[in-house]
């Protein structure tokens, strides 16, 4: 038997979930409602409204994507640090939020930062002012962090594994500080994590609806959730389906970065 027709399973659930959507999605956005071609659909992402969300979700997304990458860093390299009986007990405790439902995790931050929530109930008790956490962008930046951090720890932390010891030391030994070794030998050497890291933490927070609909009480709308209003309450599919191959440039691009600077695969978290 050819060992390739055990992939048959996988090939005929990618094209039976993947291709014949993306090919739908494609339809959809370049053609109007009598099936006619049309780029009105795209081009809709100048309006006024779709452009205000646009730019408010790249920047959080943006913002979400630097304080994942500041705090993934230092904790990669701790891991790093320890043997592999103890890094791996802590990557478990990282890896353990993920198997929570991502609904679940997003409410309990909405019990957290509610204005009568565990935060705000910790600041009354200490006599400090309460403050209004939930539906702001802050809200939302936290919920991202938090619910994307591991997928930048987990990539930067595998490559950072796989750097010899002795190339660290043969920098210590030419003399070189902290500094010069953090700069000029370990992030060199990890870029292939820090993009795979980066791109997997800023296209699904650039993309997300849900963080935003439970932190940001639907008072701020990301396009994500301009793209799902238009599915399921306007009815709109050909202007939730334009919006969302604007929005596949990025996938794109994050897919063009990483067969760059990841060619071997050594930012993979698998």
């Amino acid at each position: 038997m050819n060992k390739k027709w055990l992939a048959g399973p996988y090939l005929v659930w990618m094209i039976g979930f993947i291709v014949l959507p993306l090919i739908l999605i494609i339809f959809y956005g370049l053609s109007d409602k009598s099936g006619a071609f049309t780029l009105a659909n795209v081009l809709s992402i100048a309006t006024p409204e779709h452009r205000k969300a646009m730019w408010l979700s790249l920047g959080l997304s943006l913002i979400s994507t630097i304080i994942c990458l500041l705090l993934a860093y230092p904790l990669a390299m701790i891991l790093r640090k320890r043997n592999i009986r103890q890094g791996s007990f802590i990557v478990f405790i990282f890896i353990l939020p993920m198997w929570m439902n991502f609904l679940l995790r997003t409410l309990a931050w909405q019990t957290l930062l509610e204005k009568g929530g565990v935060i705000n109930g910790i600041l009354t008790a200490l006599h400090l002012p309460v403050q209004s956490l939930i539906n702001t962008p802050g809200a939302i930046v936290f919920g991202m962090v938090y619910n994307f951090l591991p997928f930048m720890v987990l990539p930067i932390y595998n490559v950072l594994c796989k750097i010899d010891d002795n190339t660290i030391n043969a920098a210590r030994d030419l003399g070189a500080n902290f500094t010069q070794i953090l700069f000029f030998v370990w992030f060199p050497l990890s870029v292939p994590g820090v993009i795979s890291g980066i791109t997997m933490v800023f296209v699904p927070a650039l993309t997300t609806f849900v963080i935003s609909n439970l932190l940001g009480g639907s008072k701020i709308l990301l396009i994500g959730n301009v793209i799902e209003q238009e599915f399921t309450k306007g009815g709109n599919w050909n202007l939730g389906s334009g919006l969302s191959l604007v929005l596949m440039v990025f996938i794109l691009i994050s897919m063009a970065l990483i067969a760059k600077y990841d060619k071997n695969g050594e930012g993979s978290t698998f």
